[in-house]
């Protein structure tokens, strides 16, 4: 397939973009049909279950690849090395902004965090810039903007990559003004910064498109398991758990909600494919849209792989001073999306 899309791109996209759309506006009708064909009892737990399974697989996957494959081509514009240019000698606040909207657009894994790191700070960028982009590149997403499009609107995913950047935005401002740079690791600024080369020529539109396919080779193929599990256990929230059960322990009433669902999400791990459909099913239960909100931010944005290898450049004070500010600005902003909502 990307031997095809290489040779030509144009076309295979004019055959493969029709076909997608076809077979998206037909879900419904398949999944129903696919019920009807198993004989189950309509109406029953194990039926909505299986019907809530089954739509949700092939709706994300279908949603996943396309947006996959189009942020795949807007992410060949900004390599790593681009991006340190670009935020290169940016003030606080101005450097903020701007680190945090690189932050969605540019590749970033828990792994990365330690090269990205010390590439920031080798480039003189400062220490609250570099914690805006490592903010903003795990919580906002691809993977996350595109589930949450694709099961709660446009609307619903506006929302949550802009509370995601005010915090990445916030957050990062607030570690620059207390001047943590004392917590880095002594060694980290003996580090040499190498000459980089940020030349890069002008790649041809053809090869961008094999960067798209790249991507969705890449993304969907880990975390495709992902997203079967977490729909999954969403159906099974979905079919099997009593609304007025969600409704007590994560409503609006409940006061203590927020920074409890913080707390659960901090310490856990898991990707925006494995936690968003367990969120939708949350949310039909009558979870309260802020505290499903800030539980998924914890999840997504605090986590545990990168803080524990973050220790390796950072003191155990600057650790803390992340975790809490960002953890206070997901608690403000679950409140916020309570009382509006």
């Amino acid at each position: 397939m990307k031997k095809w899309f290489e040779q030509y791109p144009f076309g295979i996209i004019a055959i493969l973009l029709p076909l997608w759309v076809l077979l998206y506006v037909s879900l419904q009708l398949i999944a129903d049909s696919i019920v009807l064909v198993t004989g189950l009892s309509p109406g029953t737990h194990l039926t909505e279950a299986f019907r809530f399974f089954i739509f949700e697989v092939p709706k994300v996957l279908l949603l996943l690849t396309l947006i996959v494959f189009v942020v795949g081509i807007i992410r060949s514009y900004f390599s790593p090395e681009r991006t340190r240019k670009i935020l290169g000698g940016k003030k606080l606040f101005v450097g903020n902004v701007l680190a945090s909207l690189l932050g969605v657009v540019t590749p970033f894994c828990s792994c990365s965090a330690i090269p990205l790191f010390l590439g920031f700070v080798e480039s003189g960028i400062p220490l609250g810039v570099t914690f805006s982009f490592l903010i903003a590149a795990p919580m906002i997403n691809e993977v996350a903007l595109v589930l949450l499009f694709g099961l709660f609107g446009w609307k619903t995913a506006l929302l949550y990559m802009s509370t995601g950047l005010i915090i990445a935005m916030a957050s990062g401002y607030i570690i620059g003004i207390l001047k943590l740079e004392r917590f880095v690791e002594p060694w980290v600024y003996d580090v040499k910064a190498g000459h980089l080369d940020l030349q890069e020529d002008k790649i041809p539109f053809k090869q961008r498109i094999s960067s798209g396919v790249d991507a969705v080779n890449e993304i969907v193929s880990k975390v495709w398991i992902y997203i079967v599990i977490g729909i999954a256990v969403g159906a099974g929230i979905h079919g099997y758990v009593p609304e007025n059960f969600m409704a007590s322990m994560m409503g609006k009433s409940a006061w203590w909600s927020v920074p409890v669902a913080v707390l659960i999400g901090v310490p856990m791990y898991s990707n925006a494919a494995g936690i968003i459909p367990v969120v939708q099913a949350l949310l039909e239960k009558g979870a309260s849209l802020g505290t499903v909100l800030a539980f998924m931010m914890a999840v997504i944005g605090l986590s545990l792989p990168e803080t524990i290898i973050l220790k390796k450049v950072l003191k155990l004070p600057l650790i803390f001073a992340f975790i809490g500010v960002v953890a206070v600005g997901i608690i403000i902003v679950g409140y916020i999306f309570n009382f509006v909502y």
